[in-house]
């Protein structure tokens, strides 16, 4: 280590046991200052980025973590840069540093970053760990590293302009968030390419989207050229033109009002493409409710776009933070592809955190097309905080968005009958269909059957009894145990499938690819009985076409999407979907406040066609004036706060623990489901190589389609009787606890009624 004075890293050779020349510290600054400049330039942001990396780590010149790193055992020293509790710190420093050499706003813009690049961006106020505390007990560690020998190039950095979106107070946290992710990418990359310098010759691979826009093309138009010349498919190709035309608008906010069955997937990725080349957008960001159709929608963009391009990135998998190592962080995802396939929390929740792990990715966001597929499940209580920052990365940082349902949801701006403002919503969403209720009746394929008397309740026995009755059925449920239920009382004969989210992707793909298989069989003559129970998942997007659909009662949105699955490619006259009233209510919340609304224009008489756009319109009046758009204060922990004792206030790690889009926080497992009953797990081969490289991405990216995410406090409670244990940084269910049927499974006295949705 005498060559180098000043250590950022080190790692020792796995196969001779002996520790490698480290990673010099001035190299170590300068070189993500460089990296994080060039990310920064991209939202007009270069130097303040550039200023950030060479100050990041200025604390590990303190002499006391250059003691530490040379001295500590093996694993402590090669995992002495993360910051932990029994490890010398570093990251305030330069916070400091930042706060001396740019007074007031700008430095303590800095500073945030600094602080937070490896606990995540703090708080202002509150505890030991707010940044207000951390820079009046800092005095210590600032002068013992300016003690070193630090060389002055490192210390000092030009002031540069204030963007747009920085003089704003309800903007300047985002952009310090995208700020923040420069930084920490950069650091991560430097950082992998001392620790595994093999495989940055890995990275900037794959084509642009200037390359896979003729890909696409080409086979869209042999896919249309072959297509029969069918009314449906005649409408698909005009929806497809349609998106082609408004591609050319400007970027900003899009919406495509396009019922079930009329080609949305296709389309919108061909605005995507389309609008990416005319307006030179960096990538396509496909975001979608629910994991159960993530591998289905990935698959159809691997079928035009090849298989090394699609990005899926879908799990709560992140490692513990307490489980914390070095080769865990560089494997977080920072969304280096030209086509991602994500969900609605991951982009979101991304979006809001304050974690280095969840925010690596968020610059990638800007110059972007962000596809949401299936709007209305943008949950009510978060409108606010969700529409406030997409129309902000639409107004300062390029990004066009496009909103896709058959049902749209107000996002548009809500006032009281006084004046006020109840949501700021968003402005100048275009829509792409020239006349949205034309096509909603031309598409309509379905009738939908309401209960006579919406107070008389179905019991699970008279439903089965229904069913038994029919030859072929999709019956979609509330929770998880309705779905288990049901699926005890049908009838043995013929196939019956279960379907639910503890069920990991890769068990609910082989089973979706049987339903598949089965109802082609049923075309081509055969008579077996096919009845499927399932939860919600199945109603975004999942591509199976049952003649008959059973749909507890829920939102109006849930319904229609329920009714995609039914007579979906038109080949009868009219499908049927009878709606019930289970024996009990979907669990408290959101899910029972839209039943409940759906009811009540019921019984007003509100509901002569369920699906037409004047009852979805009615619909999502009712419920959205029913609560809050913004029930937990997101946005004001956000807002900065300004004051002579506080040049800069924002509270960005409780904002990011209040958006939580899933009510009991989930927790992601490994499950050790077998694709081939006769051979074993892979999941155990996959963990042994974690637990020997921990950034290795590509196993984490494997494990996605092997996890499931649990109520937190059902997680808790399988951890505490032995069901779940911890391995490479993730909790893996054992092999007794996981069911071919159900999938992860556990004592019925474990399991609350309200955390058994979807």
């Amino acid at each position: 280590m005498q060559k180098n004075k000043y250590v950022a890293h080190v790692k020792i050779d796995v196969d001779s046991g002996t520790w490698l020349e480290p990673h010099g510290l001035a190299d170590h600054l300068q070189k993500v200052a460089n990296l994080s400049d060039r990310k920064a330039a991209a939202f007009h942001s270069g130097g303040w980025g550039m200023a950030a990396g060479l100050w990041h780590d200025l604390g590990k010149y303190r002499g006391s973590f250059q003691e530490y790193i040379r001295d500590a055992s093996g694993y402590e020293r090669e995992n002495a840069h993360v910051e932990g509790p029994k490890r010398v710190t570093h990251s305030t420093a330069g916070a400091v540093h930042a706060i001396n050499q740019w007074p007031s706003v700008p430095g303590y813009i800095i500073a945030y970053l600094i602080a937070g690049h490896h606990a995540g961006l703090p708080d202002w106020l509150g505890n030991q760990g707010s940044l207000q505390f951390r820079l009046q007990e800092a005095g210590k560690e600032y002068s013992e590293a300016m003690s070193a020998d630090i060389p002055e190039h490192l210390l000092t950095a030009d002031q540069p302009d204030v963007p747009a979106p920085a003089r704003n107070l309800d903007s300047i946290s985002l952009w310090m968030r995208l700020l923040f992710s420069c930084l920490v990418d950069a650091d991560f990359l430097d950082t992998e390419s001392y620790m595994a310098p093999e495989r940055v010759g890995q990275r900037n691979q794959l084509p642009g989207l200037s390359e896979l826009h003729p890909v696409f093309f080409e086979k869209m138009k042999k896919l249309q050229t072959k297509a029969d010349d069918t009314p449906l498919n005649i409408i698909r190709k005009a929806i497809f033109d349609a998106c082609q035309h408004s591609a050319a608008e400007e970027s900003g906010l899009f919406s495509l009002t396009v019922p079930t069955g009329g080609g949305k997937t296709l389309a919108s990725l061909g605005f995507a493409l389309e609008h990416a080349r005319l307006h030179g957008k960096s990538r396509i960001i496909y975001a979608i409710p629910f994991t159960s159709i993530i591998e289905q929608n990935a698959g159809v963009f691997r079928e035009f776009l090849g298989d090394e391009v699609v990005l899926e990135h879908h799990s709560s998998l992140d490692v513990d933070p307490a489980a914390e190592r070095a080769g865990s962080r560089l494997a977080a995802e920072n969304w280096d592809a030209p086509l991602i396939v994500t969900t609605n929390v991951q982009l979101f929740e991304s979006l809001f955190a304050s974690r280095t792990s969840r925010c690596r990715k968020l610059h990638n966001l800007v110059n972007s097309v962000i596809i949401l597929d299936e709007a209305q499940q943008i949950p009510r209580d978060f409108h606010e905080p969700i529409t406030q920052v997409m129309q902000q990365m639409a107004d300062h940082f390029g990004v066009t968005w496009l909103l896709c349902t058959a049902t749209q949801p107000d996002l548009g701006k809500q006032i009281d009958p006084f004046g006020s403002v109840l949501h700021t919503g968003l402005d100048n969403v275009r829509e792409i269909i020239p006349e949205p209720a034309q096509l909603a009746s031309q598409l309509k394929r379905v009738e939908i059957e309401m209960p006579s008397d919406p107070d008389e309740t179905t019991s699970w026995e008279s439903l089965a009894h229904q069913l038994s009755e029919e030859s072929c059925a999709l019956v979609v449920v509330n929770k998880r145990q309705d779905a288990r239920t049901l699926y005890d009382l049908l009838p043995d004969e013929g196939d019956t499938y279960h379907l639910s989210a503890n069920m990991c992707a890769e068990h609910r793909s082989g089973i979706l690819k049987e339903i598949r298989d089965k109802l082609s069989e049923r075309r081509a003559g055969s008579t077996r009985p096919l009845r499927v129970v399932s939860t919600q998942l199945i109603e975004a997007g999942v591509d199976v076409d049952f003649p008959v659909v059973y749909r507890a009662m829920a939102g109006l949105d849930s319904i229609a999407q329920a009714a995609g699955r039914c007579n979906r490619e038109g080949r009868l006259s009219k499908g049927r979907v009878v709606v019930f009233q289970a024996e009990q209510l979907p669990p408290p919340g959101f899910l029972r406040q839209a039943a409940q609304v759906t009811t009540k224009l019921l019984r007003s008489g509100q509901l002569g066609d369920p699906l037409s756009p004047q009852a979805i319109q009615a619909f999502f009046s009712d419920l959205n004036a029913q609560g809050d758009r913004d029930k937990y204060g997101v946005c004001e922990l956000l807002k900065a706060q300004s004051s002579s004792d506080a040049p800069l206030a924002i509270q960005f790690r409780s904002a990011a623990e209040k958006f939580r889009l899933i009510n009991d926080t989930g927790i992601g497992v490994v499950v050790p489901f077998r694709p081939d009953q006769h051979e074993e797990s892979p999941i155990e081969q996959w963990l042994n190589l974690l637990e020997q490289d921990g950034s290795l991405k590509w196993v984490h990216r494997k494990l996605q389609r092997y996890s499931v995410t649990l109520p937190e406090s059902l997680a808790k409670q399988l951890h505490a009787m032995g069901a779940i244990c911890q391995r490479a940084g993730k909790f893996v269910v054992e092999s007794s606890h996981y069911h071919s049927v159900w999938g992860v499974q556990a004592p019925d006295s474990l399991i609350p009624a309200e955390s058994t949705v979807i």
